[in-house]
C-alpha cells in the first residue's frame, strides 16, 4: 500500500508539469498571432466624395466617402466639436467597397469643426480625418454701419476703422464668433460692438463685413447664432 501512495503524487506532479509546459508553449504562440494581426492592420485612408456642411436649421448635413482598405462592416462616425467635447451626429458601417454615408437632420443653430472617425476593426487601425466646419443657420434681420463712425471706440473695446471685420449685437458676449451667409458668400467674424438699436434688427455688420458678403442696405441674412 505504501508504494502505491507514493506513486500517485509523483504521477500527479508529472501531469501538472506536462500541462504547464503546454501552457508555456501556447502563450508565445498566442502572442505571436496577436503581433502578426496588429502588423497586418493598416492605417485607414478616408476619402471624402461629397459633403454638405452649410445647411439651414431643420435640414440634413451629409458627408459621404470611401475607406481604404475596403473592409465591410467598419464603423465610421461623423462628429462635431461642441465646446471641449466631440458630439456624434451619425454613424454608418462600410459596405464591401468601403463606402459610407453619414447624415443628420440638425435643428440647433451653431458652428463647429467636424471630422470623420473610423473605429478599429480587423485589418484596419483607428483613425480620423477633418472634413471642415459645420454651419447651421437661421434667418436673422441685419443692417450695416461704419462711415461717419470711424475712429470711435466700439462697445467691446478697440477702434472702429474701415477695414475692421466684426458685428454689433445687443447681448452676445464680446468676442463671440458668428458665421454669416449671404448668397454664396460666407464670413466668420467676432462680436465687437453693441447694437443695432433699430427695432426688428438683430445684427449690425461693419462695412468691411458687409462688403465681404456683398450685403447692402438691411434685410434678411443667414446667421449661426
Amino acid at each position: 500500500m505504501t508504494p502505491r501512495n507514493v506513486a500517485r503524487p509523483a504521477a500527479a506532479g508529472a501531469l501538472c508539469f506536462a500541462f504547464t509546459c503546454v501552457g508555456a508553449q501556447a502563450a508565445p504562440a498566442q502572442t505571436e498571432t496577436t503581433t502578426q494581426t496588429a502588423r497586418a492592420a493598416q492605417k485607414p485612408q478616408i476619402g471624402v466624395r461629397h459633403r454638405k456642411l452649410n445647411v439651414r436649421a431643420g435640414r440634413r448635413a451629409a458627408v459621404g466617402g470611401t475607406l481604404v482598405p475596403a473592409v465591410a462592416g467598419v464603423t465610421v462616425a461623423l462628429q462635431v466639436r461642441r465646446g471641449r467635447d466631440w458630439e456624434r451626429l451619425d454613424r454608418d458601417r462600410t459596405d464591401a467597397a468601403g463606402r459610407f454615408k453619414l447624415r443628420q437632420r440638425l435643428r440647433r443653430t451653431g458652428s463647429g469643426r467636424v471630422h470623420v472617425r473610423v473605429a478599429g476593426a480587423a485589418g484596419v487601425l483607428p483613425g480620423k480625418r477633418r472634413v471642415g466646419r459645420l454651419n447651421v443657420y437661421r434667418l436673422a434681420n441685419a443692417s450695416w454701419y461704419g462711415p461717419g463712425l470711424y475712429g470711435n471706440r466700439t462697445g467691446c473695446g478697440g477702434t472702429l476703422h474701415a477695414g475692421r471685420l466684426g458685428v454689433a449685437h445687443k447681448s452676445l458676449p464680446c468676442g463671440t464668433m458668428v458665421t454669416f451667409k449671404h448668397g454664396s458668400r460666407a464670413v466668420r467674424v467676432p462680436v465687437i460692438d453693441r447694437g443695432p438699436y433699430v427695432g426688428g434688427r438683430e445684427y449690425d455688420l461693419t462695412a468691411a463685413t458687409a462688403q465681404r458678403l456683398r450685403f447692402r442696405g438691411h434685410g434678411a441674412i443667414l446667421a449661426t447664432r
